[in-house]
C-alpha cells in the first residue's frame, strides 16, 4: 500500500529545470513540503510560485561548504530532511575520448558524482539521527550501459553514483534509511542541447518526458518504509540505443 507524502519535508537538487522541476510539481501536488535548489535563481523562484508550498535553496553542489549552509538552514527550519531527491547533474560537448580534456572530465566528475556524494553525506546523520529517510539519486542508462553517446565521464560518473547509492543502503538500512537510484535511457530535458549530434523535435516527442520521471519520483516516495527500490531503470519504449543496433 502506498503512503501519504503530506507534510513530508522533500530537499530537491537541479530543481530549476527537467527532471527535477518535475520531481518539485509532482511532490508539491501530492502535499509534500519542497525545498527547490539549483544554481539558477530567477528558475527556481519563478517554478516556487507556481507550487503550494515550495521554498528556495540557490546552490551549486559541487560546492560541499554550500551543500551543507543549505542543509543546515534545511534544519535549523523544519528540523527534519525526509527525503533527498538529487537530480543536478550535467554533460559535456566534447565527450568523445578524443576530444575530451581534464578540466572537462572534472567539471562531469564534480557534479554529477561529486555533488551527489556531498549532498547525500550532509543528510545522512540527519536521517539515522530520525530513524528514518529516503534518498533518491537520478542516475542514467549511462550508470547501467557504457555509452558513447553519453561519453566516458558521464558514464563513469554514473556508474559510481549507482555503486555509491547501493553502498548507502548497505551501511543504513539498519536505521531505517533507503536509497534508490533512478536511470533514465533518453528524457526530453535540457540535457539533450549538450549532445554533440542534435536532437530532433520529433524524436524528443518520442522519449521519457519529465513528467513521467516526476511521477516515478513521486511513487518511490509514496512506498512505504519497509520497501526498498534499489534501482530502477526506465527508457523510451521507441529506444533509439535499440533501434540503432
Amino acid at each position: 500500500m502506498l503512503t501519504d507524502v503530506k507534510g513530508k519535508v522533500v530537499w530537491i537538487t537541479g530543481a530549476s529545470s527537467g527532471i527535477g522541476a518535475a520531481a518539485a510539481v509532482a511532490l508539491d501536488d501530492a502535499g509534500a513540503k519542497v525545498i527547490l535548489s539549483g544554481r539558477r535563481q530567477d528558475r527556481l523562484e519563478a517554478l516556487a510560485k507556481t507550487l503550494s508550498d515550495a521554498e528556495v535553496a540557490v546552490l551549486d553542489v559541487a560546492d560541499p561548504a554550500a551543500v551543507n549552509a543549505v542543509v543546515a538552514m534545511i534544519i535549523n527550519k523544519f528540523e527534519r530532511i525526509d527525503i533527498l531527491v538529487h537530480s543536478a547533474g550535467l554533460n559535456i560537448k566534447n565527450r568523445a575520448w578524443s576530444d575530451l580534456s581534464i578540466e572537462d572530465w572534472n567539471t562531469v566528475i564534480q557534479v554529477d558524482l561529486n555533488g551527489a556524494f556531498y549532498c547525500c553525506q550532509a543528510v545522512l546523520p540527519l536521517m539515522r539521527a530520525q530513524k528514518d529517510g529516503l534518498i533518491i539519486n537520478i542516475s542514467s542508462w549511462a550508470g547501467k550501459y557504457v555509452s558513447r553517446v553519453s561519453g566516458g565521464a558521464y558514464s563513469a560518473a554514473k556508474h559510481a553514483l549507482n555503486a555509491m547509492t547501493e553502498s548507502i543502503n548497505q551501511e543504513n538500512c539498519i536505521d531505517g534509511i533507503r536509497a534508490c537510484a533512478i536511470c533514465p535511457g533518453e528524457v526530453a530535458t535540457e540535457i539533450l542541447d549538450k549532445r554533440p549530434v542534435p536532437v530532433s523535435a520529433e524524436d524528443r516527442s518520442k522519449m521519457v518526458q519529465a513528467e513521467d520521471l516526476g511521477d516515478l519520483i513521486l511513487h518511490v516516495c509514496q512506498t512505504p518504509a519497509h520497501v526498498c527500490l534499489n534501482e530502477i531503470t526506465i527508457s523510451p519504449t521507441w529506444n533509439r540505443g535499440y533501434i540503432r543496433e
